[in-house]
């Protein structure tokens, strides 16, 4: 796959992901779980790799901010949810492996992180407990469907590339 395929798959990623979390979407304790966000993710680490599925969480967070249909906890979520998808699917070379980074990521690491984060840009202060429930439902439910889903894209051989194969 050459630079212009795979920013072109990025930016179908980003799109779907965009557009994706304004139509699904469901109350999940103090937050919104956006379960296409966290589908995408998982999508992107074993079909990409962790380093466009990052750039794909950050735009996709960024792009929500500036339409008012996300919050600044998109960033720390969406991030470090795809990179552990990323890096673990590259570790176990398993579609799993990417779900379970994807939870691991956004469910338990980031919502530690959200924090601190959220008190000094939020002007928030909250436990980590407050976070955890909200980020586990969301990454738990999305992750579960882009691991259906990449599991079928594989299986169909749709996708001709797949990093450090």
């Amino acid at each position: 796959m050459n630079q212009v395929q795979k920013l072109a798959y990025m930016a179908l990623f980003t799109a779907i992901a965009t557009f994706g979390s304004s139509l699904i979407w469901f109350p999940a304790g103090i937050a919104k779980a956006y379960p296409v966000q966290h589908a995408v993710n998982v999508m992107a680490g074993v079909l990409l790799g962790p380093g466009p599925a990052v750039i794909i969480a950050f735009v996709t967070g960024l792009l929500r901010n500036l339409m008012g249909t996300g919050s600044l906890l998109a960033f720390p979520g969406g991030m470090i949810g795809a990179f552990l998808a990323g890096y673990i699917y590259q570790k176990t070379r398993h579609a799993w492996g990417a779900s379970i980074g994807e939870i691991t990521g956004t469910g338990l690491i980031a919502s530690l992180f959200a924090v601190p984060y959220a008190k000094i840009l939020m002007g928030t202060t909250v436990g980590a407990f407050f976070f955890l429930p909200a980020f586990l439902v969301s990454s738990l439910s999305g992750s579960l469907i882009g691991l259906v889903l990449v599991k079928r894209i594989v299986k169909m051989k749709v996708w001709k590339y797949r990093p450090n194969h």
